[in-house]
């Protein structure tokens, strides 16, 4: 059986390619892999000081959101992963041995007028397996 590897980050951006990634697993039979990530650097001024787990917290919201946006017919094998570690680093890595990876245009970010954010460049430039980008839609925006 495959694995479709899929970023989410709670953006509508990312809930399409869930979406798609979703619909092409139960087509594949494949499983599907979902990874939230959450960081922030090291020097982050006060960083020493933020509440871990709070953020974590966050993080497991987000993806908790994102499995219950799933179809509940039981016919995709999930797992659902909260990654410590830069967004791009966690998708590239998890794309070892992946059937795919699949990420929105665009997350998060702040700059809107980006054809494609940072992490689905980075994940294009190094991803280990083929890549699906699903394009933002007017609903998007």
């Amino acid at each position: 059986m495959g694995r479709i590897v899929v970023g989410v980050d709670g953006s509508e951006n990312s809930q399409l390619a869930l979406a798609w990634a979703a619909a092409e697993a139960k087509l594949r039979g494949s499983s599907l892999h979902l990874i939230h990530s959450w960081t922030f650097p090291p020097a982050f001024p006060g960083a020493d000081g933020l509440p871990r787990a709070d953020l974590k917290g966050s993080a497991e919201q987000v993806l908790a959101d994102a499995v219950a946006s799933l179809p509940k017919d039981g016919e995709i094998q999930l797992k659902a992963e909260v990654a410590n570690e830069l967004p791009a680093q966690a998708l590239i890595g998890a794309s070892e041995g992946a059937e795919m990876i699949v990420v929105g245009s665009r997350g998060r970010g702040g700059f809107k007028g980006l054809l494609l954010g940072s992490v689905s460049q980075q994940v294009v430039h190094h991803a280990h397996c083929p890549i699906v980008i699903v394009p933002h839609s007017e609903r998007a925006k």
